[in-house]
């Protein structure tokens, strides 16, 4: 007789495959949507728990988003390669590079402006909102640089509420980046209750609660406190722990 592991079974998933993200060109900006975004909606895709936005953008050189406002949402900017140049209403004015974790609390409302810093090379970052735990807050803004040894076979913290050596978040959430070697396994356990994970595969291909990912894809988990992650061959990834409810 066949028995089920109560843990394992009551893991509850949902893929994202990357082919199925929606994409923009404005020839300026080539743009992939893991959600509703801008000019493309789809109704099962909205959030995932307090993940709401997950843009994959690629700005040509000199090129941007010009002044623009936003209130009541953590957004959060991760340069995959190139630089960006940011200005924004509390007075910051400076670049986030590669290596670079980038946060504004909106709150109350703020005003920014994201342009690519080269005249001769494109930027690729990930731009990503989270619905804040409270709302109208004094808008604020936090960068930090971080190395990618401290990621290599490891789960680097670099949003949390909580993590002083992380950039801060006005909600529940934390965001880890992790390189793994190939057949290297590690073990994420969510902070608190009804907390889930929403996997992203930026380059490589890995296994984690039965599901294959490769590159650009996601899976988002939920419904355990502790999940595994194993790369079939040098990966990295991007792992955002949020709240459920």
């Amino acid at each position: 007789m066949e028995t089920t592991n109560p843990i394992t079974s009551s893991i509850q998933k949902k893929f994202y495959p990357a082919s199925e993200r929606g994409h923009v060109n404005f020839g300026w900006l080539d743009s992939h949507h893991s959600f509703s975004f801008g000019h493309w909606y789809h109704p099962d895709k909205t959030n995932f728990g307090a993940l709401r936005v997950l843009n994959d953008d690629i700005v040509e050189p000199s090129m941007g988003f010009g002044t623009h406002p936003h209130q009541n949402m953590e957004i959060i900017s991760i340069p995959l390669f190139g630089e960006l140049a940011h200005k924004d209403s509390t007075g910051t004015n400076g670049i986030i590079k590669t290596g670079d974790v980038q946060i504004m609390s909106a709150g109350s409302g703020i005003q920014h402006s994201e342009f690519n810093h080269s005249s001769d090379k494109k930027v690729n970052f990930l731009q990503i909102w989270i619905l804040p735990k409270v709302a109208n807050i004094q808008p604020r803004y936090d960068q930090k640089t971080f190395s990618e040894a401290g990621r290599l076979n490891r789960f680097q913290t670099v949003v949390s509420p909580v993590d002083e050596e992380a950039v801060w978040i006005n909600q529940d959430a934390y965001f880890s980046l992790a390189t793994l070697e190939p057949s290297h396994t590690l073990s994420y356990k969510v902070h608190a209750p009804n907390q889930g994970i929403y996997v992203f595969l930026i380059q490589g291909k890995i296994s984690t609660e039965g599901t294959k990912l490769e590159r650009r894809d996601a899976v988002g988990l939920w419904g355990v406190d502790e999940y595994k992650i194993q790369a079939d061959v040098k990966s990295e990834l991007l792992v955002i722990e949020i709240p459920m409810k």
